[in-house]
């Protein structure tokens, strides 16, 4: 049996995603922030003293990259992190005003891309794509609050037991 990428989710999800992500690169510029750092700043300016557990839930970026990317951001300047008054475990981070700066400035450059990426499909499938899209990043936040994803395990096929042969009733 041959393999079809056309066929392939994964495969087809990274196409549209390089897609997008050129887009966007094309739209925003090249000293734009990436559409990553637009997803933080984005959030973290609607929700000022975000704890970073609550940004990779906002965000779906996970753990280990939003750290890194938060400590590059940290050094551009555009966000600033303090600790958590209530939690000194855990980090609030905040937008600064270079960061809201940079997040304008991008906006309509990533407003184009999104329609543009749209714009690949007819109109009259449009909006069934984003629903599917929606739908598929919910399913994917359900399976992150319970835990890590797991493969649905194949079931065995059920070997027939060889037929017994009926014991005879001993004498009592």
């Amino acid at each position: 049996m041959a393999y079809d990428l056309r066929k392939s989710p994964g495969h087809l999800l990274r196409r549209a995603q390089q897609y997008a992500h050129d887009l966007h690169s094309n739209a925003v510029g090249g000293d734009g922030p990436t559409p990553r750092q637009f997803e933080v700043l984005h959030v973290v300016s609607r929700n000022k003293g975000i704890s970073q557990t609550d940004l990779v839930r906002a965000t779906g970026i996970d753990r280990s990259t939003l750290a890194d990317m938060i400590a590059r951001m940290l050094k551009k300047g555009l966000l600033s992190r303090s600790r958590d008054k209530d939690d000194a475990r855990a980090n609030n981070v905040s937008i600064t005003p270079s960061g809201a700066r940079v997040l304008g400035s991008a906006a309509a450059g990533v407003s184009k891309a999104d329609t543009a990426t749209l714009n690949a499909l007819p109109k009259t499938q449009q909006a069934a794509f984003m629903k599917a899209l929606g739908a598929y990043a919910d399913a994917l936040d359900k399976l992150a609050e319970g835990g890590a994803a797991k493969p649905a395990k194949k079931k065995a096929a059920k070997k027939k037991a060889p037929a017994r042969k009926k014991a005879k009733r001993g004498r009592r």
